[in-house]
């Protein structure tokens, strides 16, 4: 029996979402047609795939290596059918592309120009961390995605940076550090520190200044959402350390920021995989990035 592609994506689905309800509900399917479609696949094998149990679904040893072959078959399925595509130039197929939940506003323009280009190129968007998204580059689950530099798996992948913006110390207003031009590395070891989760290539890259100035943060607490973090702090649940940009957005609460001590810079760009073809959308989409580049790069910190 031949297995449709259409069965590997519910089998990935399924074991991404661990559950048939979700699973369901993103693929547009019923549920029944769900477990029908495992059962194709559990029959055809002879191995029991899926262990379902009260709390939720787990692989088996057999739905691990099925669900690690499905990944790469489903991504040479798209990288056929783009290559297909480009015959026709870049008027059909999609790019999948990984977005970090703290880029999202800065990267609209970008996006809305890229729909408007190529309307015929279906643009699906997934929301990781900075290392999330090096995963799922490297587990061909995205085409191309925007992250912080420097990246985990700099050998593995190729970076195309799209532009720098200062990071700041952000301080409860009325803090005694606010009397400080610039705040040093030291000036925040005998403070609780509000740290980004620890997938985010910012967490990392503040980590890595810290200690090189021979500093260890403190960090009391964690978080993806920016607002949030930014709330704790506005509460005097310690300091924290943000880009520019989303110091901008701040204007609502109650925060004094301050520049660090050496001008380092929140540095954001495009990565793929080194050694993979890009698929045609995704190339447009880089090129699109390099010409719009030129003409509004936000300058970094003197």
């Amino acid at each position: 029996m031949n297995i449709p592609i259409k069965n590997l994506h519910c089998f990935v689905t399924l074991a991404e979402t661990g559950s048939f309800t979700r699973a369901a509900e993103k693929l547009h399917l019923t549920q029944p047609t769900l477990s029908k479609m495992l059962q194709r696949l559990e029959d055809h094998w002879q191995q029991q795939l899926i262990i379902r149990t009260n709390q939720k679904l787990s692989l088996t040893q057999a739905g691990e290596l099925l669900l690690e072959h499905a990944r790469e078959i489903l991504g040479q399925w798209h990288l056929l059918e783009e290559d297909l595509s480009n015959l026709r130039g870049v008027q059909r197929g999609y790019l999948r592309l990984g977005v970090c939940p703290m880029m999202s506003s800065l990267v609209i323009e970008l996006l809305t120009a890229f729909r408007a280009r190529y309307p015929g190129v279906r643009l699906e968007m997934f929301e990781y961390g900075g290392f999330g998204c090096e995963k799922a580059l490297l587990a061909n689950n995205l085409d191309i995605a925007f992250t912080a530099l420097p990246a985990t798996h700099a050998d593995e992948l190729t970076a195309q940076p799209l532009t720098a913006y200062p990071l700041l110390a952000c301080l409860p207003a009325g803090h005694k550090l606010a009397n400080k031009a610039a705040l040093d590395w030291c000036d925040f070891g005998s403070h609780p520190f509000i740290m980004y989760n620890q997938d985010f290539a910012l967490a990392k890259l503040l980590d890595s200044l810290a200690r090189n100035a021979g500093v260890e943060l403190n960090v009391a607490y964690r978080s993806g959402q920016w607002d949030f973090l930014a709330s704790m702090v506005e509460a005097n649940m310690g300091l924290a350390i943000l880009p520019a940009p989303i110091c901008e957005k701040l204007t609502d609460k109650s925060l004094c920021f301050r520049p660090l001590s050496g001008g380092h810079t929140w540095d954001l760009a495009l990565i793929w995989r080194s050694h993979l073809h890009l698929t045609p959308a995704a190339a447009a989409f880089l090129a699109l990035s390099r010409d719009r580049g030129r003409a509004t790069a936000h300058p970094a910190a003197e």
